[in-house]
């Protein structure tokens, strides 16, 4: 090994640990509070809430919420304002899967190395289950009392927005399902995952931005960069689809190809589709720049999206 191959791997391994302990502490912050949101599985009915804690504690990155961590810490918010907005994305997130691996949806019998709701409980106790995340992750913004009751309705608000319709999650869900077995055009491919994961990703980061109050420059910025993160989220996404066994994703690989939907693999071809990753990835960085404050976790994160198919 070269001194500058030898440097870039040490440097290399200086951002994954950083970032892997800036996981594990945004995990466990988030998962504490939603410990304390979350009805016991011995309350009444027990077989649901045991389903809702099934699926919110089944594991996982936290993504979503180290995304409103990492955008709260760029512009200096106490993390005590930011943790009931995180822990409602992950429950928005949670509920959004839960509903996805139904056998009307995407009909999963795997999530994250293990069962689906609907299949280690029933489906109607899934959909319910999925029902009491969504609706409690609007109640517990709403009596967030570490924050203004103008910042928990821009919050409410730009979250209803991107979990619904026209241009969010729900919306993205349903032009996708349309969108299996036909030929679509890249610009329709976009429009669909910009809704349906693009819409919360970005969501997540801007929450962080409400928070801190930025101003316009730093919300355009932190806006352009979120919409950037969600992009390359679904093209890596897609590539590992096609490129990961279900033992390595923790679900079921191989389910776009089954079920004919639209990916960006399928409409770029590997290789292509694994470019555009890497530029996607520049441009989100690059976003950053008129950003006074120091941005190297919003770096570490898209690079840590990034390096999924790498």
């Amino acid at each position: 090994m070269t001194p500058d191959v030898e440097k870039s791997y040490n440097s290399a391994q200086i951002i994954m640990n950083r970032l892997e302990t800036f996981f594990s502490q945004s995990r466990e912050k988030v998962d504490a509070v939603l410990e304390g949101l979350v009805p016991s599985a011995d309350i009444e009915p027990s077989r649901l809430h045991s389903a809702v804690r099934w699926s919110l504690f089944a594991g996982g990155k936290r993504f979503r919420p180290a995304l409103v961590f990492g955008v709260g810490r760029v512009f200096g918010v106490d993390e005590t304002k930011l943790l009931r907005t995180a822990a409602a994305v992950e429950m928005i997130h949670t509920y959004s899967l839960i509903h996805d691996d139904l056998p009307a949806m995407d009909d999963d019998d795997l999530r994250r190395g293990r069962e689906t709701c609907h299949i280690k409980f029933d489906e109607a106790t899934a959909i319910l289950a999925g029902d009491v995340l969504q609706n409690l992750a609007f109640q517990v913004i709403a009596e967030d009392t570490a924050l203004p009751p103008e910042t928990r309705i821009r919050l409410i608000t730009g979250l209803a927005r991107a979990a619904g319709t026209p241009h969010g999650m729900v919306a993205g869900q349903q032009m996708d399902l349309e969108a299996e077995g036909k030929q679509i055009t890249i610009e329709e491919l976009e429009r669909i995952h910009q809704a349906k994961t693009g819409a919360m990703i970005a969501y997540s980061a801007e929450a962080g931005a409400i928070i801190a109050g930025v101003d316009e420059t730093g919300r355009r910025a932190v806006t352009e960069y979120a919409a950037k993160v969600g992009l390359l989220f679904q093209i890596t996404d897609d590539l590992l689809d096609v490129t990961q066994t279900t033992e390595v994703l923790g679900k079921t690989a191989g389910k776009d190809l089954t079920s004919e939907k639209a990916t960006y693999p399928s409409l770029y071809g590997i290789e292509k589709a694994s470019t555009l990753a890497l530029d996607v990835h520049d441009s989100a960085c690059e976003s950053l720049a008129s950003i006074s404050a120091d941005t190297s976790i919003l770096v570490d994160l898209v690079g840590f999206i990034l390096r999924r198919v790498s």
